[in-house]
């Protein structure tokens, strides 16, 4: 009785100072439940707490996807952003006080049993609430439904099989039902589509949010939750949740029950395509589809700039955006567009605390992802054989909306496909936007006017001027800084145009119903439609086109395990650095790979003026992906409190 009683002081005061924490509706007299539930102003206010977990994906810190992967590198030391992320991708994580610890919170990452501990929470009470309409309950009950399921899911995708809770353990439990066990991994993925299946259900979750995106952007709809619903079942499918590799993910609780899948079931895929069949259908019927540039009074641009823009206002465009199925509101692009955007307008860098910096570095093997102009590998490309993509080119006219005419760079930055140009700056790659009087395509260079362009070099305007804000790859994130962002050669400051991280959008969905089609059945021109639509976006051949007429393989494509390559590889370019690689790359299983998180990590010689030795690859880092990096360890110190949870092999 004394150890029943101790715990239940325990989980009294935890439960109380959680509310302390995470509620500030309670007045300090009247610290209960039964008050936040009492009136739909502070009901609302709860809602909107369950919803502040989810990811800050749009601040460099915390973004599991974005830094733990091999997609940007940072100059050492990094002294404006916190390393905790990052040191997950140079190999530091660790048991005793795990780096972006999602389970417990800590380290860049959320408490998520406290999230979804908070949505119980919410289920359990929202029928108190006395002057709430009653379509109003049920909407706001099937998105706390979507926000639990997401919260389990993305435990899951972070460390494979975990308890699933249901409902909130009462205050009398007992110290041995706090113990409580990690789930089989099938049954993690049945319960989280479950809630996503009861959310969809409910009549009052609204199909969209059009015309109300000022008010209601990023509040749950029937299409965010068909959409996440698709994603949740093609990763339950993938190989690293599908039984695909029994020999080392074998774990065993000591009830004896088998925790991961050791068997790949086929039938998974299956279930995958309909999902995405469905997703689609639904987006689609509400009007959902690829984004294009929509122009503007200001802006004169030709097809070649339009293309461009089609691909870099698909991210980040905030309005008129029907590619946008779900933006997180509670993380805004500011700083982080900063510390994307080079310098390209001179004036005073000086310690400002505004002046655009470059930092955030796409690393050269990310470079060499993108296709050539015929929508193809380099290795594939036949008017590639035998060039080296280090070979010095000098621009010409034709080259003048890519490359600065008449200045010197690499062969690798020349007839590239547009989502390479729109999406990653370069030395002597020209920046469309982000500065004044850089407009108007028609203008020729005097001086004064025309396409602004990168000089990286040392001793130029972009490169390193210092211990800090600089790129150390010499490469810059264009994809994420928006079009309206803007230099001015005063400070120079950084004006920036905010938006919320696009956390899902149609690309992702067509891509994913891409891959379970031939997962599910191998190629056929079903797998290939939904490629080509992101294909013909991003202004490159549809893949039957430029395998069977440009590449050294014609019909590549037809065969199961290519086809799965060139899907695998369309996903890693057109939703680079939106934090989907580290996740697709675990998935997949081919995160330990050569070439992929177990590579060096390299950049060019920044530190050089001339263009001979400045192009020439510097190692930057060499990383280590083991096996059991493909799921985080749990903390020490919850494994020895309780004794029923058992850690992930190899931790």
């Amino acid at each position: 009785m004394k150890v029943i009683r101790i715990s239940k002081i325990i989980l009294l005061t935890a439960l109380l100072n959680a509310c302390q924490d995470y509620l500030d509706i309670i007045p300090d007299n009247v610290p209960t439940i039964d008050y936040a539930f009492h009136l739909r102003s502070s009901a609302e206010r709860y809602l909107f707490t369950c919803y502040s977990y989810l990811p800050a994906n749009g601040h460099a810190s915390t973004n599991p996807g974005f830094n733990a992967a091999d997609e940007v590198w940072y100059m050492y030391p990094v002294n404006w952003v916190d390393e905790t992320v990052l040191n997950v991708a140079k190999g530091l994580q660790n048991v005793q006080n795990p780096l972006v610890n999602y389970w417990n919170g800590g380290n860049q990452g959320k408490p998520y049993f406290q999230a979804i501990r908070d949505c119980n929470t919410f289920l359990e009470n929202i029928e108190k609430v006395v002057d709430l309409e009653e379509y109003e309950r049920e909407r706001w009950i099937a998105e706390v439904k979507f926000l639990k399921a997401y919260y389990h899911f993305f435990l899951v995708q972070m460390y494979g099989p975990i308890p699933l809770m249901k409902a909130n353990l009462p205050l009398e439990a007992s110290s041995e039902e706090v113990k409580v066990y990690r789930e089989p991994l099938d049954v993690c993925f049945d319960y989280i589509v479950q809630l996503l299946d009861e959310a969809i259900a409910n009549e009052n979750l609204p199909d969209n949010i059009t015309g109300l995106e000022n008010t209601e952007l990023g509040r749950i709809t029937r299409g965010i939750a068909m959409a996440i619903k698709a994603k949740v079942l093609v990763t339950a499918a993938s190989p690293l949740f599908n039984g695909g590799n029994p020999g080392f993910f074998t774990l065993t609780d000591n009830q004896g029950r088998e925790l991961f899948t050791t068997t790949a079931d086929p039938q998974k895929w299956v279930r995958a395509v309909e999902a995405c069949r469905e997703a689609v259908e639904f987006c689609e019927g509400q009007g959902f589809g690829l984004h294009q540039f929509g122009g503007s009074f200001s802006y004169t641009i030709n097809d070649t700039i339009q293309t461009q823009l089609d691909i870099r206002t698909a991210f980040t465009e905030r309005e008129n955006n029907k590619e946008l199925i779900w933006a997180f509101t509670n993380s805004r692009l500011t700083e982080i567009q900063r510390y994307c955007s080079p310098p390209i307008i001179a004036g005073d860098r000086g310690g400002d605390g505004v002046a655009p910096k470059g930092s955030i570095a796409p690393t050269l093997k990310m470079v060499r992802q993108y296709y050539t102009d015929k929508g193809l590998p380099i290795a594939y490309d036949k008017g590639w054989t035998g060039a080296s993509d280090e070979e010095l080119v000098t621009a010409d006219e034709a080259d003048r909306y890519y490359v600065k005419k008449g200045q010197t760079t690499v062969r690798l930055h020349y007839d590239r496909e547009p989502r390479f140009y729109a999406t990653v700056g370069f030395d002597r790659g020209i920046w469309f936007g982000n500065a004044t009087n850089n407009y108007d395509v028609t203008l020729e260079d005097d001086g004064n006017s025309g396409l602004l362009y990168i000089q990286g070099r040392s001793g130029e305007l972009a490169a390193r001027q210092g211990v800090g804000g600089f790129s150390i790859t010499s490469y810059q994130l264009k994809k994420l800084v928006d079009i309206r962002t803007v230099q001015t050669p005063q400070i120079p400051a950084t004006n920036i145009y905010a938006y919320s991280w696009p956390e899902f959008r149609m690309a992702d969905l067509y891509l994913l119903y891409a891959e379970a089609l031939n997962e599910a059945g191998g190629y056929s021109a079903e797998v290939s439609k939904w490629i080509n639509k992101v294909r013909a976006r991003a202004g490159i051949p549809a893949l039957e086109d430029s395998w069977d007429n440009y590449s050294t393989q014609p019909g590549y494509y037809q065969d199961q395990n290519n086809m799965r390559e060139i899907i695998r590889r369309e996903r890693t370019i057109e939703l680079a650095f939106e934090g989907k690689r580290y996740w697709d790359l675990k998935r997949w299983m081919t995160a330990h790979m050569n070439g992929n998180l177990n590579a060096p990590v390299y950049g060019w010689d920044i530190d050089q003026k001339d263009p001979q030795s400045f192009y020439r690859p510097v190692l930057l880092f060499t990383q280590r992906f083991a096996m059991r990096d493909y799921f985080s360890p749990i903390k020490l110190s919850e494994l020895q409190i309780n004794t029923n949870l058992v850690q992930n092999p190899g931790w």
